[in-house]
């Protein structure tokens, strides 16, 4: 599975963002997809993670942040609402077809090459 991820940009304090993250291969239906977040010298952080239909948040994005799947364009979409300053990071898309931590990026085998957001205040 190769991940493509795109849709950052600038925004200001309390704008939005939708990052969206194309799969190649056959299984993408078949895969956890999640969304993690890494800041200037801040390890790599979860955000949220998509198994099936199920989700999954971190604490500090429930409420603004949506995480989706389109299975017939092998996409996954992170829509943030309600954007802080501290959202600023390289966002990355990640897939593996076994999660079993889904917060844990040490579980996700394929990763894109990330996409910049960075929230004015």
């Amino acid at each position: 599975v190769q991940l493509q991820a795109s849709g950052g940009g600038l925004v200001q304090a309390g704008g939005s963002l939708r990052l969206s993250c194309v799969a190649s291969g056959r299984t993408f239906s078949e895969c956890v997809m999640g969304w993690f977040r890494q800041a200037p010298g801040k390890e790599r952080e979860f955000v949220a993670a998509i198994r099936r239909s199920s989700t999954a948040y971190a604490d500090s994005v429930k409420g603004r942040f949506t995480i989706s799947r389109d299975n017939a364009k092998n996409t996954v979409y992170l829509q943030m609402n309600s954007l802080k300053p501290e959202d600023t990071a390289v966002y990355y898309c990640a897939a593996n077809t076994v999660v079993y931590d889904l917060s844990s990026p040490r579980d996700y085998r394929h990763w894109g090459q990330g996409t910049q957001v960075t929230v004015s205040s």
